[in-house]
């Protein structure tokens, strides 16, 4: 088992490079452009959401840009401080505050005061921060407790099946990778020499189940379907017509009943129950 701050410790090393390698990356910016489709229908200029395995920043302040307030959340340190830092850097005109914390996801019950009121309008949660946690049912319940009746909960998760990837390493000769992710207990992975983490890789039906006392799954859509998983960017770098060609293709197919659960990511937006 990994306790929470070896996770902040290992996310830490990815910290300086997340942007480069991720976020300005070909296949990082065609997956997020899917995801702030939805977080642009389920968020309204005025409200309060908060975001928990925030990484740099990104999402956050994507949302601050449009009128959302955003507390942003992270186990790791030096995530939040390039996401700090990003609030700096020129060309950034937020029209509502952004807060960033170092906080574990396993810690934001520490963000309701027992006897009040839930404080938020909605919750994120982007690119698989939750399939690192451990005890997903406690995240759900800590939710529970900061999200007003009604309030949107956008989550993204690994999903448990990904075509690019089980042909990609069947191709090459390594069915463990290929199907890595049907692994009982999840996979260990490697973020950086000395830095590793427990990665799980839950379906959206056992999602659901874990979130059910408390929310209720309105829509789910594939994110990633066509687009290839980020370690296949030196590829997407030779052909760059043909990752848009396949980006326009995702927003049909990560709706698609028959294509959405082979996707790379797989994004849920639940409704907090009355």
């Amino acid at each position: 088992m990994i306790a929470d701050s070896q996770v902040g410790i290992a996310f830490d090393a990815l910290a300086e490079t997340y942007d480069e390698t991720f976020t300005r990356s070909l296949i990082g910016r065609a997956q997020r452009d899917a995801v702030w489709r939805e977080l642009d229908r389920a968020f309204r200029p005025g409200q309060k959401v908060l975001e928990i395995n925030c990484g740099t920043g990104v999402d956050a302040v994507h949302l601050a840009s449009r009128g959302v307030q955003v507390l942003a959340c992270d186990s790791s340190p030096r995530m939040i401080e390039v996401a700090r830092r990003r609030l700096t850097s020129p060309g950034f005109a937020l029209r509502a505050p952004v807060h960033f914390e170092v906080l574990a996801t396993e810690e934001i019950r520490t963000l309701h005061a027992p006897g009040s009121p839930p404080q938020f309008d909605g919750a994120l949660s982007n690119f698989a921060g939750l399939n690192c946690v451990e005890d997903l049912s406690q995240v759900a319940r800590d939710l529970a407790r900061l999200l007003r009746p009604g309030a949107p909960a956008v989550l993204c998760f690994f999903g448990p099946l990904c075509a690019w990837e089980i042909l990609w390493h069947l191709a090459h000769g390594n069915p463990r990778k290929a199907f890595r992710r049907l692994r009982s207990g999840g996979d260990l992975a490697q973020l950086a020499e000395g830095a590793t983490v427990r990665v799980r890789y839950p379906g959206v039906r056992a999602i659901t189940r874990i979130f059910a006392p408390y929310f209720v799954l309105k829509r789910w859509k594939g994110v990633g379907v066509a687009v290839p998983p980020t370690y296949l960017e030196p590829l997407a770098q030779r052909f760059p017509k043909a990752v848009r060609a396949l980006a326009g293709a995702d927003l049909w197919l990560g709706r698609c009943a028959l294509a959405r659960g082979m996707a790379d990511h797989v994004l849920l937006e639940f409704a907090r129950k009355d």
